[in-house]
């Protein structure tokens, strides 16, 4: 697998994923829209987490350096 997340899309990522965490913390977001918004946290977490993104991948879309892992 290789990296297709740079270091600053990975920052953004998980700023925006904090903040979508207190706006479903503080009950701001509820219901439907706030398990959607939790999901798509979750979502960014996990790729910042990884440095890789599926979508990212398929549309051929790389923020990152071309190292692979082993």
């Amino acid at each position: 697998m290789t990296y297709n997340v740079g270091t600053v899309d990975r920052a953004i990522r998980v700023t925006l994923a904090v903040l979508i965490g207190i706006l479903v913390y503080t009950r701001t977001v509820t219901g439907t829209p706030g398990m959607i918004i939790s999901v798509i946290a979750i979502f960014l977490i996990f790729t910042s987490i990884r440095g890789f993104c599926p979508l990212y991948r398929l549309l051929r879309i790389n923020t990152g350096k071309t190292k692979k892992r082993g």
